[in-house]
């Protein structure tokens, strides 16, 4: 078996790339796992694999490609609902301790099995459930700050730290700014977080120049333990080319990193719209060198397909997490030394 491995801090961060995005788009046939384990081995760019729990799927397969390929799991995770998903939360991290990853990436949605919206409370004893039994797995949760979840209330996060600090507990989180980004400029996006957005489309909060910014926030706390990079703009409003499974349009929380071809994307692309996002990246980047020792040591390129990210575009999905991880290394490199990153 295959077993990832993290770097010591203050190195370059393994990079890694979640399999959904293994693909060229959502309108060609999407490859089996064996050959995305192929794509990924084959063109060097990714440390490891980032993948969730299907409870429909034999997982028993998973261990023999990553044997055969020498391309570790290293996040596992999957999203869940309090009440009901409690016994698939417990599974996953025992398979995830079994694969050697370190690190359980959890979405927990915002209601109940009983339809409720989820309490601070309900939170804490989710989280506290699966911090157990990622200790006695080796696979410790993280909660990923994401649309639909309890913590699409960014606000949130900084109760439920300190119910879980009371409990001796530390806060995890899996922190991916295109959740947060590309509500600005958005006033329904803004609303369905509970921020402010008359005076300045919610940059005070969201950006990463933004007085009151909630990621950095985290960031100083010490709470993130892991980051996702997916680039996105702001205020693009819904993905007109999907729609959910309740028939509302998909979100856009996802912008091409690399130029699409002709045709493939719908109106103009903009390099410069990109800037917001990558600022913030490279703010993480800059704390991962400045804090080795309180910032996470990996980030999973997601670029995917799906109604919220790159559902109906025809351009290609696996060149942007390309991309990506190369921007990534180079950004890094170019703060050796206690230089700067590179301007976005």
């Amino acid at each position: 078996m295959t077993f990832p491995t993290l770097p010591p801090p203050g190195a370059l961060p393994a990079i890694g790339i979640n399999i959904d995005g293994v693909l060229e788009h959502d309108g060609l046939p999407t490859p089996d796992a064996a050959a995305r384990f192929a794509w990924i081995r084959d063109c060097g760019a990714f440390d490891y694999i980032e993948k969730n729990i299907d409870p429909s799927e034999d997982f028993a397969p998973w261990f023999d490609l990553v044997e055969r390929h020498g391309v570790p799991i290293g996040v596992f995770g999957g999203i869940f609902r309090a009440g009901a998903d409690e016994a698939l939360m417990r599974q996953g991290l025992a398979t995830g301790g079994r694969l050697g990853a370190r690190l359980f990436n959890i979405q927990l949605h915002d209601r109940h099995a009983d339809g409720q919206r989820l309490s601070d409370e309900e939170v804490v004893r989710f989280y506290a459930d699966a911090f157990e039994h990622g200790q006695r797995s080796g696979c410790l949760p993280s909660l990923e700050v994401h649309v639909d979840m309890w913590n699409e209330r960014f606000h949130r996060v900084e109760a439920v730290a300190e119910r879980l600090a009371r409990q001796g507990l530390p806060l995890r989180l899996t922190l991916d700014h295109s959740h947060l980004i590309f509500k600005i400029d958005d006033p329904a996006e803004l609303a369905l977080s509970e921020i402010d957005g008359e005076r300045d489309g919610g940059r005070t909060w969201l950006a990463p120049d933004g007085a009151q910014c909630l990621w950095r926030r985290w960031l100083a706390e010490g709470w993130v333990v892991h980051a996702h990079a997916r680039s996105v703009a702001t205020g693009r409003g819904p993905n007109p080319l999907t729609r959910r499974r309740d028939g509302r349009p998909g979100r856009s929380i996802q912008y091409p990193f690399v130029r699409p071809e002709a045709g493939t994307f719908p109106g103009v692309w903009q390099e410069e719209r990109l800037a917001v996002w990558k600022t913030a990246v490279l703010d993480l980047l800059a704390w991962m060198r400045a804090h080795p020792e309180r910032a996470p040591r990996q980030i999973s390129c997601e670029f995917i397909p799906f109604p919220d990210y790159g559902g109906g575009l025809r351009c290609s999905i696996m060149d942007s997490n390309l991309a990506c991880a190369d921007w990534l290394r180079a950004q890094w490199a170019a703060t050796a030394g206690g230089a700067g990153p590179q301007p976005a």
